[in-house]
């Protein structure tokens, strides 16, 4: 077992786990997390009292409705292709696009709808750690919404990240062979009994299980026939496996031969010892971070596959441990985009972002949800920082806290026009009026500028930030209190906070 943090419980502490196995909070949030003490926080985030059903999908992707959805997109391209039997090349050409231009607007509206809807659901949920393991299978298991070419699939795949957000690694990977995001992603539906595709179990033994030098061709080659026939249905939106269309031959995979279909080669992967390394690895590395040693990860992985590839006793064993407390842990992981738009709605208490906010954060930043550049998913740490993203995440909190009018004149003062570039903050609505500064830093607070940068230090950082960073928050404020602090200049002294290479941590 991992050395258990036995030292007394901080509020630095609560509000690192709350940020790591979470999206960070609010001081009185992370008050309240602090005051249950270590394990009985722990546990909160791994048993959470809010229900999964918790915020209903939108309407498009309630299964009927998406069923209903697929027929009668069905049902109007076949009317269509018999409508330009009998037109001339030119207009049947035109009836196409017209066509496919219609129906990437339906997808494009619902998509934006489901990127904001979860962003809304990460921001408002009181079950933190689950968002952030389906944000974590999202990124491992990754699809995207730009190849799919169907919204309601990609939501539904959320909800069974959602749903086995804590449960077995193994039965999760399975269930993605019935998944219709995935089987349309690697295109499985595509693989048939004598043209068998290898991307899909590819994938899976170099991206999802064990890793590259783990398997050989010949497993991949072997591993494609038995994923052969697996279909789905657009009538049913259920993935099916046509065993007329399996190649039900012998094959020998990982050493062992048999007959075997999609679901016996995935048992045949986690037969094997790396499966568990492999996530304790990735699992580590998105929670804790990198410089792990073998012998650390040998006892976890050991200890996760005894108990089936069960997540949440690992996460509660990391999350307990001295290691995640670790001085060299707390305040040293880039935020990725996502983290870092909750976090800072989250710590300017900021219920409901402005309108078009978290699209444009999640564009303007790199990080866009349901559209992950590639398989191998998003690229973590120092990938999420360049120029351009640094001064876009500095823009953006501008924005944020001092309000669409001086926001905007910093914008076009400041930011980089890149041709191709998604819309910039400008592009945001011109009436934000900013954070409720009456709320958040009280006037009495404000008579006292060390108070106020001790108050706000705590509410951006958590940890101490070095002492020539604290003096200059300090020498701002004194400079401009004058007769009263006004919420102008509180807007001014948290975005200097937030522009600063200590507010990209957590």
């Amino acid at each position: 077992m991992l050395a258990v943090a036995d030292h007394p419980w901080t509020l630095a502490e609560a509000a690192h786990l709350l940020g790591r196995a979470g999206f960070g909070g609010s001081p009185a949030e992370i008050q309240s997390f602090h005051a249950l003490g270590r394990e009985k926080a722990v546990d909160s985030l791994i048993a959470p009292a809010e229900p999964v059903s918790a915020f209903p999908l939108p309407a498009w992707a309630e299964e009927p409705q998406a069923v209903a959805d697929m027929r009668e997109r069905a049902a109007q391209r076949k009317q269509m292709q018999s409508e330009i039997l009998t037109l001339s090349p030119e207009q049947a050409e035109i009836r196409k696009r017209e066509f496919n231009q219609a129906a990437q607007r339906v997808e494009r509206s619902q998509g934006l709808e489901a990127q904001g809807w979860w962003f809304r659901r990460m921001l408002r949920t009181a079950a933190p750690l689950r968002e952030k393991m389906t944000l974590f299978w999202h990124d491992h298991f990754s699809t995207s919404i730009q190849k799919v070419k169907a919204p309601a699939l990609m939501v539904w795949q959320n909800a069974l990240f959602r749903s086995r957000a804590f449960g077995s690694y193994r039965e999760l990977t399975q269930a993605l062979l019935f998944d219709p995001a995935m089987v349309l992603y690697l295109d499985v539906q595509n693989s048939k009994k004598g043209r068998p595709n290898e991307n899909f179990p590819r994938e899976v033994m170099e991206l999802f299980t064990l890793g590259e030098g783990h398997y050989t061709e010949q497993d991949i080659r072997e591993s494609a026939k038995a994923f052969t026939g697996y279909q789905f249905n657009r009538t049913t939106g259920k993935v099916f496996h046509n065993r007329k269309q399996w190649d039900g031959g012998a094959k020998t995979v990982l050493g062992k031969t048999g007959a075997f279909d999609g679901v016996q080669v995935i048992d045949l992967i986690f037969q094997q010892e790396e499966p568990a390394r492999f996530m304790v690895r990735k699992i580590w590395a998105f929670f804790v971070g990198s410089g792990v040693d073998e012998k650390t990860i040998d006892g976890l992985a050991a200890r996760f596959r005894a108990a089936d590839y069960q997540v949440a006793g690992l996460l509660r064993e990391i999350f307990l441990s001295q290691d995640f407390y670790a001085p060299s842990v707390m305040g040293a992981q880039i935020k990725c985009p996502v983290q870092y738009l909750v976090a800072l709605l989250k710590q300017l208490e900021i219920a409901e972002p402005p309108a078009g906010f978290p699209i444009i954060g999640q564009q303007q930043l790199g990080q866009t949800l349901f559209m992950p550049p590639n398989v191998a998913g998003w690229d973590w740490g120092k990938a999420w920082i360049n120029t351009n993203t640094l001064l876009s995440r500095y823009n953006l909190a501008g924005y944020l806290t001092r309000g669409s009018e001086d926001a905007g004149k910093m914008v076009d003062s400041q930011r980089v026009k890149t041709p191709g570039m998604a819309p910039g903050p400008d592009a945001l609505p011109q009436k934000w009026p900013g954070p409720d500064y009456e709320k958040i830093t009280p006037r009495p607070l404000r008579e006292n500028p060390a108070s106020l940068v001790d108050a706000l230090v705590q509410r951006f950082f958590q940890v101490p930030v070095p002492a020539k960073a604290s003096q200059s928050f300090l020498d701002f404020a004194i400079a401009k209190k004058g007769v009263i602090f006004t919420n102008r200049e509180v807007a001014e002294l948290c975005h200097l906070m937030l522009s600063t290479p200590y507010y990209q941590l957590t």
